[in-house]
């Protein structure tokens, strides 16, 4: 089993790399859609771990070049700014599922080896994989302020809210779900 993440954390990727090793996966690391691109060139995996979040790059746009080099792959969408639109457009490119970060790694690895109960599945309605909306605020905020290159008062402003309010809401940690 040959395992390419693509990932721009690269604490991340490196230690989802070694625990994946540890599974019995030869795994290699991009970081950016330019190194994945020439990664696939070299590397002919079975399973991709990808980013939605690249940099500035999303990792959306290259799942369909990965379906088309790789029909048979495994692949499987990682992100920290989790919505519904970005799920139902990856499956519609060709991912085969969509997590969520932060997600534990047992989840993550059967979700790569493609055990459906593990993934995030769209059609399911159970109250543990809906989001609160708290969780969605949450999610929307990181969203605009990361777009913003970590700008508080341009992001208050995109928010139509209160620059202090929005740190206070920056101040509190993330809702689960």
């Amino acid at each position: 089993m040959k395992l390419l993440i693509i990932e721009d954390d690269v604490n991340l990727a490196n230690t989802l790399a070694r625990r994946f090793t540890k599974q019995g996966f030869t795994c290699e690391l991009a970081h950016n859609s330019e190194q994945a691109l020439q990664q696939i060139t070299t590397f002919e995996a079975s399973h991709f771990l990808v980013d939605l979040k690249l940099g500035d790059d999303n990792g959306l746009a290259l799942i369909k070049p990965l379906r088309e080099q790789f029909p048979s792959a495994r692949i499987v969408l990682l992100t920290g700014f989790a919505s519904i639109a970005s799920a139902v457009e990856a499956i519609r490119l060709g991912a085969d599922d969509y997590l969520p970060k932060p997600v534990d790694f047992n989840s993550l690895l059967k979700t790569i080896l493609g055990d459906v109960e593990a993934g995030v599945s769209l059609e399911s309605t159970e109250p543990s994989q809906i989001m609160s909306p708290e969780r969605l605020e949450w999610e929307h905020i990181q969203h605009v302020l990361h777009s913003n290159n970590g700008n508080i008062s341009e992001t208050a402003r995109q928010l139509n809210m209160h620059r202090r309010t929005l740190q206070r809401k920056l101040q509190k940690k993330p809702v689960q779900h």
